[in-house]
């Protein structure tokens, strides 16, 4: 529809009358027809924001143009607005009856957001930008409850007490407007929401009533007859499963809706429910399992299940600090097959260590268990029972009470730690070697003595009679040469000089300048458990001759030579025993080896191996690295070829000399650097750190896409999404496969 001239003037008609409420009745009636005699003048109201002001306000803009209608209604509130370039186009806002100044407001708001704008305050000033920027842009920022309503954007930040922020941060994402945001600030465990002042109001009334404390106070439930860890797991297991009439729910922290620990000093379970039902609940269940036991039933014998030590080494610490109590002091071992030996790395570095004969691919160790399978052991009133990695315990009632007050402080989950080393090897070689060698023979054809002068310096084929006798061999000698024999490198000026029938060399001057580096860094990593040794090998494994058998007699009989074969680890070598002291320090034993098979030194005996080795014992801070040690080596040789006196000669003498000059520089240090792993969430996290850092190689690895040929892709490790705070819940709260 056309609008008429009247209409286009009408909204900055009205914004006029808005701005003077006193001549706004007057005006609006000119525009209808003849006007009455004006009333006197009102008084000049007094200066300030319209927002304070008591006079209502009628709205009517139709179709009328946004910059036009945001600065009538910037008049009425005594406010500056800065519009963006971006908006554009036409907007309605209309009111029925008078509104106070604060109400258009928030009418002209709400049209606004229907539009995909919003306004922000950043300084003193509106800005009128689009909603998708507001976030970005929003000065106003608010600590707890705030008072600024309607359809305003602003940052309000929620710090709670009780829930865990980011269990409520799947609960609240969906109801945050698209263009706005929400975040979790984990250190004070905070929210932090960008959102209309609408929206923000409702979103506080749902935090409030999530962020409960879900748990009662502590109780302490002391026992009189039964052993509070044999009830702590079953007493876990029922209230779990709905001890109250409901299905167990998980708390803020992730736990269950109860939560029992045994206290194994005074005999007493703790208990922590999410309502006083629950808690009531749990105690009653506690009164009807604490009744004496039936002795008839299975006598003084005593089943514990284990859930982080050892058996069988448990049992034997057990049986020698109950020695003086027990029934009998004399049980044995047998079940173990720890080697309580420390380690030495100085003898081998062969993991079997065997002899192997000369057909063998692999070491003994290859084909060895990793670990004994550990029997039963006998003997004394402890018994271990490996398969099911529990104790048998034969005393009586007050005796088993003190050995599993000791089983609960011993069985407890033993932290790792990751020990990342570092093997940072630097070489620097050069060389260069300057020689000049001649032969010259004197005389006439047809004479019966020649004489002959030269020089010639070194061995092989560097040296000229050797290089002239293979050249006037012909081309078969000349081959021979080359294969045989070390033709000089470098730059080489000779001169062919015929003799007879032949090509000899007579003159041959090599120039050689060489530089050589190697720069290797080698960084092996192992996890442990603490006070546990542990080893990485990589390299080769090469065979050295031990033995050997010929028949060297004159018989006719049958002849079988053989050799015997012994297989060595060459390569990295790493053993590391940690063990966790007080205050975070480790303290570690370490056998470090790096060998290589030295290139061209191989004989009938077998390789020759370089070898650098460090065995020490250290304390380091946790996380913190350091040296072990290192080698700082600096090697110079020359030498000097040359014909006596005439090699002193300035300039002529240098027909007369070869000379080489070498200098070998070698720097090798080995770090280390442990980190204590104390929970699964420290394991994990380093893990996932690993695996991100090998995919992203793998990433990178990718094959080129090309036309001709086919994309078959390289191999690529999955992806890892993070896990399910629900699911993770669920995990921590499970119970134990076996209860104790």
């Amino acid at each position: 529809m056309k609008l008429t001239s009247t209409q286009k003037l009408l909204p900055t008609l009205l914004a006029a009358a808005i701005a003077a409420p006193t001549l706004a009745q007057p005006l609006v009636q000119n525009l209808n027809g003849p006007a009455p005699v004006p009333a006197k003048p009102a008084a000049a109201p007094k200066k300030g924001a319209a927002v304070k002001a008591a006079t209502p306000v009628t709205l009517n803009f139709v179709n009328a143009d946004i910059e036009a209608v945001t600065r009538a209604i910037g008049v009425m509130m005594g406010r500056q607005f800065i519009i963006d370039p971006r908006v554009k186009g036409t907007i309605t806002v209309y009111s029925e009856q008078p509104l106070p100044v604060g109400d258009a407001y928030l009418n002209y708001l709400a049209a606004l957001r229907g539009l995909g704008f919003t306004v922000v305050e950043s300084g003193g000033l509106y800005k009128l930008v689009p909603e998708q920027d507001a976030k970005l842009q929003t000065g106003t920022v608010t600590v707890g409850e705030t008072r600024v309503r309607g359809d305003q954007i602003i940052t309000q930040i929620f710090k709670l007490q009780h829930e865990n922020a980011n269990n409520l941060l799947a609960a609240l994402r969906p109801l945050i407007s698209p263009n706005n945001m929400i975040n979790v600030s984990p250190g004070n465990n905070s929210l932090v929401i960008t959102d209309y002042a609408e929206n923000l109001q409702r979103l506080a009334k749902i935090i409030a009533a999530m962020d409960t404390s879900n748990s009662t106070d502590i109780e302490v439930v002391p026992l009189k007859h039964a052993i509070a860890s044999d009830v702590a797991g079953l007493v876990q297991k029922l209230g779990e499963g709905g001890a109250a009439g409901g299905a167990a729910v998980p708390n803020a922290a992730g736990g269950s809706s109860l939560s029992v620990l045994a206290d194994p000093r005074s005999n007493s379970l703790i208990l922590r429910a999410s309502s006083a039902a629950r808690l009531m609940a749990a105690r009653a269940m506690i009164e009807k399992l604490d009744q004496p036991g039936d002795a008839s039933a299975t006598g003084n014998i005593h089943v514990v299940y284990l859930k982080n030590a050892d058996a069988t080494k448990l049992a034997t610490v057990l049986r020698a600090a109950f020695s003086g109590q027990g029934s009998s002091n004399t049980g044995s071992n047998s079940g173990s097959s720890q080697n309580t030996q420390p380690f030495s790395g100085t003898s081998t570095t062969s993991l079997a260590g065997q002899t192997t004969s000369a057909t063998g691919a692999t070491s003994g160790a290859a084909n060895t268990p990793l670990a004994a399978s550990p029997q039963p052991s006998t003997g004394g009133f402890v018994q271990a029972d490996p398969s099911t990695n529990s104790l048998i315990i034969t005393a009586a009632e007050p005796m088993y009470r003190q050995i599993r007050a000791v089983i609960d402080q011993l069985d407890t989950r033993r932290a790792q730690v990751y020990v990342e080393s570092m093997v940072v090897k630097v070489d620097a070689s050069k060389a260069a070697q300057f020689g000049v060698q001649w032969q010259n023979l004197f005389g006439s054809k047809g004479d019966s003595t020649l004489s002959g002068a030269g020089t010639n310096f070194g061995g092989g084929y560097s040296n000229i009679l050797n290089l002239s006798g293979a050249t006037a061999s012909g081309r078969t000698g000349a081959a021979a040469a080359l294969t045989a024999g070390t033709v000089p490198q470098g730059f080489n000026i000779g001169l062919l000089k015929q003799v007879g029938n032949f090509y000899t060399l007579g003159a041959i001057a090599n120039f050689l300048e060489s530089q050589t580096g190697a720069n290797i860094l080698s960084t092996p990593n192992l996890v442990a458990l603490d006070n546990e040794e542990a080893k990485i090998v990589i390299g080769q494994n090469v065979p050295f001759t031990t033995g050997s058998f010929t028949n060297t007699g004159t018989g006719t009989g049958t002849v079988n030579p053989f050799q015997t074969i012994e297989r060595k680890d060459v390569g990295l070598t790493l053993k590391i025993r940690s063990q966790i002291g007080e205050g975070g320090t480790v303290r570690m034993t370490v056998f470090q080896e790096n060998s290589s098979v030295v290139p061209g030194a191989t004989t009938s005996a077998g390789p020759t191996t370089d070898k650098s080795a460090i065995e020490t014992t250290v304390v380091v801070d946790d996380g913190q690295i350091i040296v072990l040690g290192g080698l700082l080596k600096d090697e110079y040789t020359d030498g000097a070829d040359e014909v006596p006196g005439l090699a002193k000669i300035p300039l002529i003498g240098n027909l007369f000399k070869s000379e080489s000059r070498k200098r070998v520089k070698t720097n090798l240090m080995v770090f280390l650097r442990p980190v204590v792993m104390r929970n699964q969430q420290a394991a994990d996290q380093l893990t996932l750190d690993r695996y991100d850092a090998i995919r992203a190689l793998q990433q990178k690895a990718q094959p080129e896409s090309k036309a001709l040929l086919p994309d078959t892709g390289a191999p690529l490790l999955p992806g890892t999404p993070p896990a399910a705070p629900a699911a993770a819940a669920s995990a921590a709260s499970a119970p134990p496969a076996k209860g104790n």
